[in-house]
């Protein structure tokens, strides 16, 4: 159709009497549809176009997809709040299923390059989603639905992310593309945090505490922000780690532009935390640190490192400086357990889950605490009883054997990850941002035992595609060492068709 075009150029394409009467036609269609239809049509057709183009985008150019999971993940617990009734949490499982049909129809002629799958790191979680898979037969499981659901953030995720960041970003422009999209969402956390805070909630984040979060969320008066995530806890966490994240890459990576955004990223990540009156989230920086320390195998900033992390921990355990603030005097609070009621609670619940689980090593099945077990089955034990922690969850929900499995799992990929960081990459720049990496992830860990933050979005899917690319760190290395011999930047795009 339209053959007679093929040998016209720009604008002489729409001299042809035929194309003219073409578009003369579309519009009129375009018109009767609009007058019958009213404005809602109008949007419609309206956002149409932008829609086809990213379709077409995504189809052709699958990284798309995995860009548009990490946006969804930052922000699709939030919009919650503002489009009541539409379960926005899937729409990341949605764009999962998307990215891989993509996949497969983007390499169909050319093939898939499988090897590139061969790794430890996948074997891990597929094992891990294979337990879970397993405690569909667990006898105390109360709700298969509850299993559904809670399974996604604690082994789906993982098992669908690692795979596509493995195939799909073996780039440095990804790496890079990556850490800029965590960056942007996290400043723009801190920043919508800081309008909680000094303004207040809007009407749709008044509406939530109203009806659900206010018993969480403001404790003696004072809001504990939570920004665009899914709970304060979630919000300090994810904003510790883009702190640490963001600051010891901007240590090492090269360009002033770089340096510079990094920086805000850090700082601003930071603020965010601090302001989110988490007080678990404070051991992201310093669990971090610890790890950065460690990877640089240098005495001297071993030394400097440890006096920096000494005064942070005398600062909040041994003075009451800054107590008029009530965020620095929450955060106090987790380096004083004796005088925090809460976590003498947490300890009388960890005594309860021990005892409930002396005659269960499989746990009471996975979804029967937390929110997913009031839910679907409030008339269970582990419904009844906050578990607080990602650990302890893991625990109540999945057993002693569950819960051995997935530390194992955490820890093989600590170790091997450092292991590659340490001893394998020899170019510093890309070291130290691997590093920074597997810094956020230790970070993440270490608030995990006070709060469920790891198998949250966004925190999960920014850890699991970390994995991805630490593990593929000495090819990327390689990449890197190609484009310095040849005098290019490994960060400018304009390296890249």
């Amino acid at each position: 159709m339209f053959s007679f075009l093929k040998d016209k150029i720009g604008s002489d394409k729409l001299h042809h009497p035929l194309v003219i009467a073409s578009l003369i036609i579309i519009t009129i269609g375009l018109g009767i549809v609009i007058a019958r239809g009213g404005i809602m049509i109008a949007l419609a057709l309206l956002i149409l176009f932008p829609v086809i183009v990213y379709l077409n985008r995504f189809l052709n150019y699958p990284t798309v997809g995995i860009f548009t999971i990490i946006v969804f993940g930052f922000i699709a617990i939030g919009l919650t709040r503002y489009i009541r009734n539409i379960p926005l949490g899937l729409s990341v499982d949605g764009f999962l299923v998307i990215t891989y049909v993509a996949v497969f129809f983007r390499h169909f002629n050319e093939g898939i390059k499988w090897s590139q799958l061969n790794r430890d790191l996948v074997y891990l979680s597929i094992i891990w989603f294979a337990f879970s898979v397993l405690q569909l037969a667990n006898p105390e499981a109360l709700s298969r639905t509850a299993w559904f659901y809670a399974m996604r953030g604690i082994s789906l995720y993982m098992l669908l992310l690692i795979p596509l960041a493995l195939l799909l970003f073996k780039r440095l422009k990804y790496l890079h593309a990556f850490l800029y999209i965590w960056g942007i969402f996290s400043i723009l956390g801190t920043l919508k945090g800081l309008q909680q805070l000094y303004f207040g909630p809007d009407a749709a984040e008044q509406f939530w505490l109203d009806t659900v979060g206010a018993v969480t969320h403001i404790l003696f008066g004072e809001l504990r922000v939570f920004s665009f995530f899914s709970d304060a806890g979630q919000f300090g966490a994810a904003q510790g780690a883009a702190g640490v994240v963001g600051l010891l890459v901007a240590l090492n990576i090269k360009g002033r532009a770089n340096k510079v955004f990094f920086i805000i990223m850090g700082v601003m990540g930071l603020w965010g935390m601090m302001i989110s009156g988490t007080r678990g989230a404070i051991i992201v920086p310093m669990v971090g640190g610890i790890t950065y320390i460690l990877h640089r195998k240098n005495f001297r900033t071993i030394l400097v490192g440890s006096l920096i992390l000494s005064v942070v921990y005398a600062f909040f355990a041994y003075t009451y400086i800054g107590n008029g603030n009530a965020q620095i005097r929450r955060m106090r609070t987790a380096f004083r357990p004796e005088e925090d009621e809460s976590y003498l609670v947490r300890l009388e619940n960890r005594e309860l889950i021990a005892s409930y689980l002396t005659s269960r090593p499989f746990g009471g099945g996975i979804g029967s605490a937390g929110d997913w077990g009031k839910r679907f089955s409030p008339q269970g034990f582990l419904a009844q009883i906050a578990t607080d922690s990602w650990y302890v969850q893991i625990w109540a929900e999945q057993g002693i054997v569950g819960l051995v499995l997935h530390l194992f799992i955490l820890a093989y990929i600590f170790l091997k990850g450092s292991y590659l960081i340490m001893f394998r990459m020899k170019e510093p720049e890309l070291r130290g941002i691997m590093s920074a990496l597997m810094a956020g992830f230790t970070g993440i860990m270490g608030a995990s035992y006070g709060n469920g933050v790891l198998g949250q979005m966004p925190t999960g899917i920014l850890i699991y595609i970390s994995w991805a690319f630490i593990f593929m760190s000495q090819q990327l290395e390689r990449e890197y060492t190609h484009l310095l011999s040849i005098g290019k930047s490994p960060w400018s795009y304009k390296n890249y068709s």
